[in-house]
């Protein structure tokens, strides 16, 4: 059964992936002042590698390092360090593995503590309970999107020139691009707003740009909401209509997600281990002729090996169950684990839990990539004060407004 997980597959420019496991991304906390990998980065990238992965995706990298999703966070700009990236690449190439970097702007999904005035299409706020943790934003100008626009491109040729083997476009989850493709979040009245064609018009931009800087060759992937699952935002309709478009265009891979800070579903842990997007999935594969990647919620072989067997994925995407065990395609090939679970994580006291567990798990999740990037074991807990007192000692008040209003999956 497992021997279909470690197949050979092709992305849709040809590159081979020697199996089906991708490591979906994770934002490691791991960038230093300048907004460079730390070294214990190397450390982490070289050990998902050697644990068997077939192809990496790096946690979201920043293309502006005025505009952060969270502290922490590592930028590809004009001021990158090149040998320290190329090492970061070598890392991630280990036992003929693929690495991606994942390209980022979190538009106003950028916290307080980051950022006093964030930017968006429009300047709608963000909702709820969770809005008290974000500035509003203001809408950019037409000459700011062009900017940015660029900023993406640069990104994707620091990328390729310091070896790594493509990039994923973020248009997913609530950030930048996927803002723009919401018509709840993008009220413009310009080319950039409107209709569809017109939301969509930032994305394909960017992937255009990025096309003109790395030329055809060079892998280019697209990470996008199924849906905001928010009333008046994008919608299901939506993402099929631009995912075939962008197929069209000639995007290298898709990767599967959803939902937004404000209803972070691509985080909800799932009863009976339900694959979330899984269903949608198969939808869009009959559509396109783009390899697609399904993360969110998978914890079986048997799960796994149903994506791949009845049509709904071409590859496996993990994140969190990849932080707990980082050797867990190893493990899997050589049939010592069946099931890598998730628990939520907790104070013992709801009210708490309910104000900072968004910190919680992310900050776990960290804590636990951060010491497999300094070579020591990782332990697993459900015991939510330990990442609660590191938030506190690294971040003092800052715990009080999350970094992100989700743990990835």
């Amino acid at each position: 059964m497992e021997k279909l997980l470690f197949t050979k597959q092709t992305i849709k420019n040809g590159v081979m992936i020697k199996n089906r496991f991708v490591k979906a991304a994770m934002n490691e906390a791991m960038g230093d002042k300048h907004f460079q990998p730390k070294k214990e980065v190397i450390r982490l990238y070289k050990t998902w590698s050697n644990g068997g992965t077939g192809l990496i995706i790096t946690g979201n990298v920043m293309v502006d390092s005025n505009y952060l999703a969270e502290p922490g966070n590592i930028v590809f700009n004009e001021h990158a360090d090149k040998e320290l990236l190329k090492a970061w690449a070598k890392a991630g190439q280990m036992n003929e593995t693929k690495i991606v970097v994942q390209i980022n702007h979190p538009g106003k999904q950028a916290p307080k503590t980051v950022s006093k005035i964030p930017v968006a299409p429009s300047d709608i706020p963000i909702e709820g309970e969770i809005g008290k943790m974000f500035n509003p934003p203001r809408a950019l100008t037409i000459s700011e999107i062009k900017k940015i626009i660029q900023q993406f491109a640069v990104a994707a040729k620091v990328s390729q020139e310091a070896g790594f083997d493509g990039v994923e476009i973020h248009a997913a989850h609530g950030y930048l691009i996927s803002q723009f493709l919401s018509p709840y979040d993008n009220r413009r009245t310009d080319e950039y707003g409107g209709n569809l064609d017109n939301r969509m018009r930032f994305l394909k931009e960017i992937y255009l740009a990025m096309r003109e800087k790395v030329g055809e060759s060079y892998p280019i992937g697209l990470k996008i909401n199924s849906s905001d699952f928010k009333e008046g935002g994008f919608s299901e309709e939506d993402s099929l209509y631009v995912i075939q478009e962008m197929d069209a265009l000639g995007i290298d891979f898709v990767e599967i997600s959803g939902g937004s800070y404000e209803n972070p579903k691509m985080s909800q842990e799932q009863k009976n281990n339900q694959v979330i997007f899984a269903e949608y999935s198969k939808k869009i594969k009959h559509l396109i002729q783009t390899p697609v990647i399904v993360t969110g919620g998978i914890r079986t072989v048997e799960s796994m090996v149903e994506l791949i067997n009845d049509g709904f994925s071409d590859f496996i995407g993990l994140a969190r169950p990849l932080a707990l065990e980082p050797k867990l395609p190893n493990l899997i090939e050589a049939q010592h684990v069946s099931s890598i679970q998730t628990k939520r994580l907790t104070t013992g006291f709801k009210k708490l839990d309910k104000k900072v567990g968004s910190l919680i798990g992310l900050v776990y999740y960290q804590m636990l990539m951060q010491k497999i990037g300094q070579g020591k074991k990782t332990k697993t807990t459900t015991n939510a004060w330990k990442p609660l007192f590191h938030a506190v000692i690294h971040q003092g008040l800052a715990v009080l407004s999350p970094q992100r209003a989700k743990k990835e999956n």
